[in-house]
């Protein structure tokens, strides 16, 4: 590991303390002794912090292997800030459902969390709560706070570490729909990673509509047994039907057989963009 890797560093995250993302950036951390940590109300608000040199990274979700993409990541780096992808982390996520001490929870109204944690519960909210209303927070943090705020027939749903923090009462574990669940969280600043041997690479680029555009610029990673481990479609926000593609392939962008298969796209292309090169994480 470089020095470069091991130097403290403002980290912005999703706040408040207690989200998965601060458990992301804990993780991250640890390799950067005296860190300061500093919440944000947003994703958006925590990438715009490294944007504008108030944070020197960011962590943000980037995909869960139940609700797929994180739309609001997604497009803060295809379409408003100009950074990369320095660093990749996954974690399990557990969800459970809060309330507040002493709650009368015999009959649970609303239900409170961000709306990617909604997602990943809604066939256990669909049969355990029915006739419950869910209302989006910003964070499953800030919605533990709400519901102790709250207090009676209103619930929240976060990881256990929200709870411990707010003084609440968890009334079941394990609620996510299924519990492979994972969370992929990517580290935003202004360069990526030097190649480390075992790297991913995140690479964004659009097509001329017309048959065969797509095919001919993956078969230049077939060619170059690159593995591509994920694709992914965003709207280019021209006209309806335009659309860029962002996909994450094996390898560094500095290592010669990627680097040649990115030359050798470039006249099927219309935009070629390198997200960020960086260490591949463990996947649980």
């Amino acid at each position: 590991m470089s020095d470069r890797d091991r130097t403290p560093l403002t980290i912005a995250y999703l706040g408040p303390a207690g989200t998965f993302t601060e458990q992301a950036a804990l993780l991250f951390a640890a390799e950067h002794a005296g860190s300061e940590f500093v919440p944000y109300p947003s994703i958006t608000a925590s990438a715009e912090a490294v944007a504008s040199d108030e944070a020197h990274v960011a962590i943000v979700p980037f995909e869960n292997s139940l609700a797929g993409a994180v739309g609001e990541t997604h497009d803060l780096i295809i379409h408003q800030l100009d950074l990369h992808i320095r660093d990749e982390l996954v974690i399990p996520i557990e969800h459970c459902l809060i309330v507040a001490p002493g709650a009368d929870t015999s009959d649970i109204e609303v239900i409170y969390s961000h709306p990617q944690a909604l997602g990943q519960c809604q066939r256990y909210l669909n049969r355990r709560f029915p006739s419950a209303r869910t209302e989006a927070t910003l964070s499953t943090a800030q919605a533990v706070a709400r519901a102790v705020e709250l207090g009676d027939h209103v619930a929240a749903i976060a990881p256990r570490r929200a709870a411990q923090l707010h003084d609440a009462r968890i009334l079941e574990f394990g609620i996510e729909d299924d519990h492979r669940n994972a969370t992929r969280f990517v580290v935003l600043a202004h360069e990526d990673h030097e190649p480390t041997g075992d790297d991913s690479s995140t690479i964004l680029f659009s097509t001329a509509n017309r048959p065969g555009a797509l095919l001919s610029v993956l078969q230049h990673f077939a060619d170059a047994n690159i593995n591509l481990t994920r694709i992914e479609s965003r709207p280019a926000r021209e006209r309806l039907g335009t659309y860029l593609f962002l996909i994450d392939c094996d390898g560094h962008r500095t290592e010669p057989g990627l680097a040649d298969a990115l030359e050798r796209m470039k006249p099927h292309l219309q935009q070629l963009r390198i997200i960020g090169s960086y260490p591949r994480a463990p996947r649980h």
